[in-house]
């Protein structure tokens, strides 16, 4: 039985590496640019191509995930394990969903998006006396 629903290429999650993972989704700060125009109304003027998003993932465990040879600018596919959530009727997911992700509760579909994504930086701590190795893994889609 997998530890976690979370699978990256390219970057593997080792036995005991991944157990009670967390991961947050959240845009780049690039994709938002608001300005106010001469009435004082707030308007929108970023641009769509950069409406990406950026992921950490995070665990405490007993070992490490396997990052020899990983380094920051490596490119990676992330088979999400947090959701994203649109209305069913007339919508579609905005990314690729994870196989078999997707599921629906009342007027709304949930899924797991599947995204092209670069490490920017990666570390791990290790607690010898507790046996326990923390990892984080920062990343933003490509």
């Amino acid at each position: 039985m997998p530890e976690t629903v979370l699978t990256i290429t390219g970057f593997g999650l080792t036995p005991y590496s991944a157990r009670g993972i967390q991961q947050t989704l959240d845009p780049i700060p690039q994709s938002s640019s608001m300005r106010r125009t001469v009435n004082g109304a707030l308007v929108d003027v970023s641009a769509p191509e950069f409406r990406k998003y950026r992921s950490v993932i995070s665990c405490e465990d007993m070992n490490v995930p396997a990052i020899d040879g990983v380094w920051p600018g490596q490119l990676v596919t992330v088979a999400c394990a947090v959701e994203l959530s649109y209305v069913t009727s007339g919508g579609t997911p905005a990314r690729t969903v994870v196989s078999g992700s997707s599921r629906t509760d009342g007027d709304f579909t949930f899924y797991r998006p599947q995204l092209s994504m670069r490490i920017v930086t990666f570390g791990e701590v290790l607690d010898e006396l507790g046996a326990v190795t923390s990892w984080t893994l920062e990343l933003e889609e490509a």
